[in-house]
């Protein structure tokens, strides 16, 4: 067992410096012309970006000052979100960048296919160009008396040293139609033959992009992208959470509900996580929102809290304030145990809620159970379905609170009808939604399993980073109706 976890580890270790290592890569290796600050600074910048959340994890979890964890907890958290989405930014612009290269490419073999105008030399003309066609000879009546002789003329042929244009070697002679105008006949210069002009760029369609220019100019444009895309999500999913929970309305019939218990309203909440970046303000929105309900009965289902009452006792004073006709309960998360369960029990007792460890009340018209959350076990605190629900009349309609999803199975056995749960966070970040229905049996929202329906909130809060992504946070009323209504 403990080689497979480590080969898991080792998997797991490999697949995150890979995948930032493509981060780094594609981000500032590849949108630099060489070795410099910018790809300096991006190592810096991932690498301590990762130990900044490496270390607000083992702060909380080790108890360490809570200003400490404040401190940590903001960007390093909010670095695990943004690497997220900057590893899935790279990723898709790996499926667009041979798309964008094409583009290019197609676009510069268009622009180098278009002829340019020939640029000659001062004093040259079209005719003296060697580009030129030679004039065709004119032929005339020799003249009487013999031909004069052939005049050199070298002020005609600039330095062939200067690069600065074409050599030319002319002979002066009369013209034989004047006998006294000079013609012109250029000549090749001496020296090696001009190198032929290579073929356009378009006659060869697979040719690789032709210049660094334009990798860079593709690199640069995907990062950018990518990295644009990746900021706007987690920003726009961080003022998501701290703008506070939305409310949800799901109407549920019961079968043994009585006709006066119909339009009961039941006000879930769950997965606040009051802790180093959620805090007392973060509560009272909570609380605002769900008076604002008016409900009957409020549920907490779990995970309140991440860290200690000594430190978070402050942040979790707002809960007093909740005001519903038949109270507020409460049942413990997986983070209760993380965090001290038994002084959260009784703080939140103080606060005015009523815990159900195990227990159960009968209210009017049905039966409100609680188990501990399966955390506990490991303390001897796990969930007790037989204390809980062993002796109830089942003639009653039964309303169970359980944090996991997973309980459900052992409330179907019992004869729940129905279960308020949550654990989930909807996945919180996109695609954690794929990983998180794998692990359970409902992700959110209500289904039926035989008799007993299941209901499962995506919470109000976040956990680590203060961001969802196709997960929003909720608060939900449950209303209760009566079939025989």
């Amino acid at each position: 067992m403990v080689i497979v976890f480590a080969l898991v580890a080792l998997l797991v270790l490999s697949a995150l410096v890979a995948g930032n290592w493509l981060v780094w890569r594609r981000l500032f290796r590849d949108t630099t012309r060489g070795p410099g600050f910018v790809r300096r600074a991006g190592a810096v910048v991932i690498a301590g970006g990762w130990a900044l959340t490496v270390a607000a994890f083992v702060a909380e979890r080790a108890g360490a000052p809570f200003p400490l964890q404040q401190v940590l907890a903001w960007p390093g958290f909010l670095w695990l979100a943004l690497s997220i989405y900057l590893l899935l930014g790279v990723l898709a612009g790996e499926v667009v960048r041979p798309l964008l290269r094409r583009w290019v490419e197609r676009r510069a073999r268009a622009e180098e296919a278009v002829p340019e105008p020939e640029l000659l030399p001062v004093g040259v003309t079209a005719a003296m160009s060697p580009a030129a066609e030679p004039a065709a000879p004119q032929t005339a009546p020799p003249a009487s008396g013999p031909a004069p002789a052939p005049v050199p003329v070298t002020g005609l042929d600039p330095a062939p040293t200067t690069g600065q244009g074409p050599a030319f070697t002319t002979a002066l002679s009369p013209s034989p139609q004047t006998g006294s105008a000079p013609s012109f006949t250029p000549a090749p210069a001496p020296g090696p033959a001009p190198t032929p002009t290579p073929a356009p760029d378009s006659a060869d369609p697979s040719r690789p992009l032709a210049t660094p220019t334009r990798r860079l100019f593709v690199s640069r444009v995907i990062a950018g992208a990518a990295a644009a895309a990746a900021v706007g999500t987690v920003g726009y999913g961080t003022y998501g959470v701290l703008r506070g929970p939305q409310v949800k309305r799901v109407t549920v019939p019961l079968a043994k509900l009585p006709r006066a218990a119909h339009g009961y309203r039941i006000a879930v909440v769950s997965d606040v996580h009051l802790g180093p970046v959620l805090g007392r303000g973060f509560a009272q929105k909570v609380v605002d929102t769900i008076n604002g309900t008016q409900p009957d009965l409020i549920a907490v289902v779990g995970d309140l809290v991440d860290g200690s009452v000594k430190d978070l006792g402050p942040a979790a004073a707002p809960l007093a304030q909740l005001r519903a006709r038949h109270g507020s309960f409460f049942v413990t998360g997986n983070h209760e145990y993380f965090s001290g369960a038994e002084q959260w029990v009784e703080e939140v007792r103080r606060l005015g809620l009523r815990p159900l460890e195990n227990g159960r009340t009968e209210l009017p018209h049905f039966d409100l159970a609680g188990v501990n959350d399966v955390a506990g076990e490991s303390e001897g605190q796990g969930p007790d379905f037989a204390k809980a629900l062993g002796d109830r009349d089942r003639a009653r309609a039964c309303v169970l609170l359980a944090h996991q999803p997973v309980q459900i199975h052992d409330a179907v056995d019992h004869g729940v009808d129905l279960q308020l749960s949550g654990h989930t966070h909807g996945g919180q970040l996109w695609p954690g939604n794929l990983v998180a229905e794998l692990a359970n049996p409902t992700l959110a929202g209500l289904e039926r399993y035989g008799d007993t329906q299941l209901y499962v909130s995506r919470g109000a809060g976040a956990w680590g980073p203060p961001t969802r992504v196709g997960a929003p946070s909720d608060i939900t009323v449950i209303e209760l109706a009566s079939r025989q209504a």
